[in-house]
């Protein structure tokens, strides 16, 4: 449809073609916006992304990529890059195992139908300097999404979260190439993301309508009169609203205040413990004994547990055991950091483990064997095996002193 068969100033059009009804053309303010909504890991969505570019012939391009995941994509030697100790020092190992889990997710189905993840992404970026149009990045940082999902799903949420990701490690899940276009129908995104919220109700909030708004804002502001933004499919139905009305970029852009209450309650614990313990002491110092042990016993023999399932070295499984009942009570400290940071120094990476990361996150095994991978899934691991050995001993703990009053 072409702007003068138009005769409302805003008009969006679901266009109708052989390969899919997911390109939605929207006449706004004299401007033009065709959004295509793809499925990341479809052939049939780059070789779209492709046609429409070169039919259309706009004057700017919106990819949902920001600044960063651009440069990872672009740099192929970006693993090699990489340093894993500052990694594990800046505390961003988790983050990283995360990031890692989602891509062995994405390779798998990838490969299923030999594409590479991402292709459609890639083929607007060539696409758009193939017919000259500017190459918008509309994505919002990455760092800044996870840090409002982070603040947004609580506790339990965060636990739920992370189990949810990093058993699509272990998934050997696979569809057919037609489940995986159904999946780019609105209907069939909306009711994903129903079940989805379902399970997370505060995480599609910074997740998917917070992105909508600020992709729609960055949209908006490209240059030109005809503009093509490349999009995941669940965020087109939301972009097509969000693009009539005006948002703040700034404010999106905000990294949430963290509540001083968390701080608290994580220096109030360990404070709690050791007055109990030394209240013990006092009134039996026998049992005194017995609540040091169990703290000892339970924080260093789960951590140490966790680092064995991680296949850590034996002076990381040791350093786990003595670090946790220590780390535990420090909440600017954890476990995980310090049998992780032995890890690396005992079984540094080569550069030959960089350089296969990228396919060594598509198996379960290769996630264990790689020498990067296995540092992250250390540094996990024994900080989820200290925190449970912490409830068990806390609760015992309690218990001593409790008997011990009465």
């Amino acid at each position: 449809m072409e702007k003068d068969e138009l005769t409302t100033p805003e008009q969006v059009e679901i266009e109708s073609n052989n390969q899919s009804n997911t390109v939605v053309r929207i006449e706004q303010d004299g401007k033009t916006y065709i959004l295509i909504g793809t499925a990341h890991v479809s052939k049939t969505s780059a070789d779209e992304v492709k046609e429409v570019i070169e039919r259309e012939q706009p004057d700017a391009v919106c990819i949902e990529l920001d600044e960063q995941r651009y440069q990872s994509m672009m740099d192929s030697d970006k693993w090699k890059k990489m340093d894993i100790f500052k990694v594990i020092k800046d505390k961003k190992a988790t983050l990283l195992l995360m990031n890692l889990a989602i891509s062995s997710f994405q390779k798998r189905m990838a490969k299923q139908f030999n594409i590479e993840a991402g292709q459609e992404m890639m083929q607007g970026i060539k696409s758009a300097e193939d017919v000259g149009a500017e190459l918008v990045l509309a994505d919002r940082n990455i760092q800044i999404t996870f840090s409002r999902i982070w603040g947004n799903v609580g506790t339990k949420g965060k636990l739920m979260l992370l189990t949810q990701v990093m058993a699509g490690i272990f998934s050997n899940e696979s569809i057919t190439e037609e489940e995986l276009e159904k999946m780019k129908s609105q209907d069939a995104i909306g009711a994903i993301l129903d079940e989805f919220t379902e399970h997370f109700p505060r995480l599609k909030t910074p997740l998917i309508d917070e992105r909508d708004q600020y992709l729609a804002e960055k949209i908006k502001r490209a240059k030109g009169e005809k503009i093509v933004a490349v999009l995941g499919a669940a965020h087109v139905p939301g972009i097509t609203e969000e693009i009539k009305k005006d948002h703040d970029l700034k404010q999106l852009n905000k990294v949430p205040k963290k509540s001083k209450w968390p701080k608290r309650i994580a220096w109030g614990i360990p404070i709690g413990i050791v007055l109990m313990v030394l209240a013990t002491f006092i009134m039996n110092p026998e049992a005194g004994t017995d609540q040091v042990m169990s703290w000892l016993i339970w924080n260093g023999l789960f951590s140490a547990i966790g680092t064995a399932i991680a296949f850590g070295h034996p002076l990381a499984i040791l350093a786990a055991l003595v670090a946790a009942p220590i780390t535990s009570l420090n909440p600017l400290m954890a476990a995980g950091w310090v049998s992780g940071l032995v890890q690396a120094y005992v079984k540094k990476p080569k550069v030959s483990d960089f350089e296969a990361l990228s396919d060594d996150v598509y198996t379960v095994k290769g996630f264990w064997q790689n020498k990067v991978t296995r540092i992250l899934l250390v540094v996990m691991l024994a900080n989820l095996g200290s925190t449970l050995g912490t409830v068990v001993a806390s609760t015992d703990v309690i218990r001593l002193f409790i008997e011990n009053i009465f």
